[in-house]
């Protein structure tokens, strides 16, 4: 006695996007879990309907909670504590990154000076901008 199945093999290409809204609203109204709807639906992988309702779905997958679920103050303090320790270390990095930057430009300086010398060579322009004439002008005048 042989158990037939629908089970049809399918690409991810073949899936549309009404499907994969349907799949995720099912899951997410408990009508179906997601081994139900890989069996049902013929799809290959659970991650496959994971990845939907990742990108499709109203849960909150960062803080594991549905997204249309009010917060409690804890649960925002700590999202903020959190954010407050990413910015410090994201700031911690870049000072470190200015301080290697100043550090080579004062090198670098320093290797043009060298280079000045030893080769008596101008490399940098000697002269300033030139200043715009109309406070000179004015002084003159008064």
């Amino acid at each position: 006695m042989e158990l037939k199945t629908n089970y049809v093999k399918r690409s991810q290409k073949d899936y549309s996007m009404s499907l994969k809204l349907q799949i995720v609203r099912q899951i997410e109204q408990g009508e179906l879990s997601t081994t139900a709807a890989q069996r049902q639906y013929g799809i290959q992988s659970r991650s496959t309907i994971v990845d939907w309702l990742r990108k499709f779905g109203t849960f909150d997958w960062e803080n594991k909670t549905p997204s249309h679920m009010p917060k409690t103050p804890e649960q925002q303090i700590m999202e903020l504590v959190a954010k407050v320790k990413l910015l410090e270390k994201q700031k911690a990095f870049l000072e470190q990154q200015a301080k290697v930057a100043d550090k080579k430009a004062i090198i670098f300086d320093m290797m043009i000076d060298l280079a000045e010398k030893e080769y008596r060579i101008d490399i940098r322009k000697n002269s300033a901008p030139e200043q715009s004439t109309y406070l000179e002008n004015e002084k003159k005048r008064l």
